[in-house]
């Protein structure tokens, strides 16, 4: 009796939902163990300025999502999602000893390329196989679940790095090597641990690029995908988190635990928003995190002090929590079926412009005037996107 209860939800969703999760949580181990740290490795092991920071991290965040509208068309076109997730998931373990070999800055960039080439191919096939996999009515739990998932590893990720850390006297290279084996095992469980769901075939397949095809996604999706571009205006790399840790004195080895609080927050709080969005409007649930970043990027800039600035990560955090699942469900639920990997891929790429944009602007701001600045940037980007989304509201209403 209790099984079938709706508070039980996540009982009922599929073992694979499950699976993938668990998949992104050793990935996310192994690409955090080395992110949490890369900034500072950066700038106090290799010399870089916060501008090279930027330009590494928006381009390869930027190309992880411009990638996926490639790896989400070709996902249609070929009817199968799990084989071009295990070349993406396998990419970014392949990538991980490059970091601990890397001997400048340019290397690193080249690492950093061939991991989000990987999270790229792999992003829009996995979206898709968990919209394909989940009852269309609990899609929104499947993808905060996976969503939670995926953050405790990238929490777990920090904190491991934090004890090899002070275990081995701030040796950031020998933590890149052990985040090699987390990144192993999350591929051999995707390839051994997941089934991809038969899909009806509806006639011969054709290019989902095709311009009648386009023409399908309906102006609600566009919508979505605008205002997630200007929303990620706002929300430039999160390397600029640990910087801003570090002006207030943080020691080396205990710079992980800006993500490890940010990510705590997000596990704790995506699941039971993705939950929310199945029920509440999810323009209201998108206004309420807009504006909980506008509050984080006002903490942010007003002092480096460890207790504004753990409060600023913590709301960053609550932000992730409140709009990452929820941007998700609003693609899958204004795109066709059938069209979910090009849909998926052609957000991740207005995303992925913003998110250069904004990585490269943050830099500069950065470099030139100082952090404060730089996250007062980012809550005037946040207060545009609130009005984006109050005018579509507005032309939907009249619609």
């Amino acid at each position: 009796m209790t099984d079938r209860s709706p508070s039980n939800s996540t009982r009922r969703l599929p073992a694979a939902i499950w699976t993938l999760g668990f998949v992104s949580l050793l990935m996310d181990v192994s690409s955090e163990m080395i992110h949490s740290l890369l900034p500072v490795f950066l700038v106090t092991g290799l010399g870089a300025s916060a501008l090279v920071v930027g330009l590494i991290e928006g381009f390869a965040e930027a190309t992880a999502l411009m990638v996926k509208v490639f790896s989400g068309v070709l996902s249609d076109y070929w009817g199968r999602r799990k084989p071009l997730a295990v070349l993406g998931y396998g990419l970014g373990a392949l990538s991980k000893p490059l970091f601990a070999i890397a001997p400048g800055a340019g290397f690193i960039f080249a690492a950093r390329m061939i991991d989000r080439v990987g999270k790229g191919i792999r992003g829009a096939p996995r979206d898709a196989l968990v919209a394909e996999i989940a009852p269309a009515a609990m899609r929104g739990a499947a993808f905060g679940l996976r969503q939670s998932l995926d953050t405790v590893g990238a929490f777990l990720g920090p904190l491991l790095a934090i004890g090899l850390m002070l275990l081995w006297a701030n040796d950031f290279r020998a933590v890149f090597w052990v985040a090699v084996i987390p990144g192993l095992l999350s591929v051999g469980l995707l390839f051994f641990g997941v089934r991809e769901p038969d899909r009806p075939q509806h006639g011969p397949a054709r290019n989902p690029i095709r311009r009648d095809n386009l023409a399908r996604l309906p102006r609600a999706y566009w919508q979505v995908v605008i205002i997630g571009a200007i929303f990620t205006l706002a929300r430039f790399s999160e390397a600029f988190l640990v910087l801003r840790a570090q002006q207030g004195g943080l020691p080396l080895a205990l710079v992980p635990l800006v993500l490890i609080g940010m990510n705590v927050v997000y596990s704790l709080s995506a699941y039971p928003f993705g939950k929310l969005s199945d029920r509440l409007d999810h323009s209201h649930l998108l206004a309420a995190g807009l504006l909980v970043l506008i509050v984080a990027d006002a903490v942010l800039a007003y002092s480096a002090h460890w207790s504004w600035v753990w409060l600023g990560v913590s709301l960053w955090g609550l932000h992730l929590g409140m709009t990452q699942g929820l941007l998700a469900t609003m693609v899958a639920q204004t795109a066709p079926t059938d069209l979910l990997g090009t849909a998926y891929g052609f957000f991740n790429l207005v995303s992925g412009i913003a998110l250069l944009a904004a990585s490269i602007l943050a830099g500069v701001l950065w470099d030139n005037f100082g952090a404060s600045l730089t996250f007062i940037a980012g809550s005037v980007f946040c207060t545009l996107a609130l009005i984006a989304l109050r005018l579509t509201q507005k032309t939907s209403q009249r619609g």
